[in-house]
């Protein structure tokens, strides 16, 4: 049997877009080489604090021409604004509410869980220690959004 080591892009033919909201440069980097090894066709789009993701959703400058993501993924601790407010501004906004957000982060604490998914998180990652695990986790996120789900498009 013969592998297909093509990339594949959603059914629109254009490719996913995640939009990563990380502070941590490491992470930024597991992130991006575990997308990389994806079959599917993603661009990883960053930002580093979240005063840039809500510029960046928005459409607002220097954003103006990115268009909107499939997925974000969103650390709870960031500088400027942190995670729940720029969730909570996601979901509150008319255009922007039924955009899936991952909240991808350090924290396991319960009440963290509970305020992400009372702002309106669809899912909730504790990010892994080690480098294979954190490869599995961003598979098993890009397998879920983007194999199992149906996303609007």
């Amino acid at each position: 049997m013969r592998e297909n080591h093509e990339k594949t892009t959603m059914t629109s033919g254009k490719p996913i877009t995640v939009l990563l909201v990380e502070d941590d440069q490491e992470d930024i980097l597991l992130t991006q080489d575990a997308l990389r090894r994806s079959k599917l066709t993603i661009e990883l789009e960053v930002v580093t604090n979240g005063e840039h993701a809500l510029s960046y959703l928005r459409q607002e400058s220097p954003y103006t021409d990115k268009l909107r993501p499939d997925l974000v993924l969103l650390d709870i601790n960031l500088p400027r604004k942190n995670g729940w407010e720029v969730l909570e501004a996601i979901k509150t906004h008319d255009r922007l509410k039924s955009l899936p957000v991952t909240m991808l982060t350090t924290s396991s604490e319960d009440p963290d869980i509970q305020r992400s998914y009372e702002l309106g998180a669809n899912s909730y990652i504790t990010k892994p220690v080690g480098i294979e695990e954190f490869h599995r986790v961003v598979q098993a996120i890009e397998d879920f959004w983007f194999t199992i789900v149906k996303l609007p498009r």
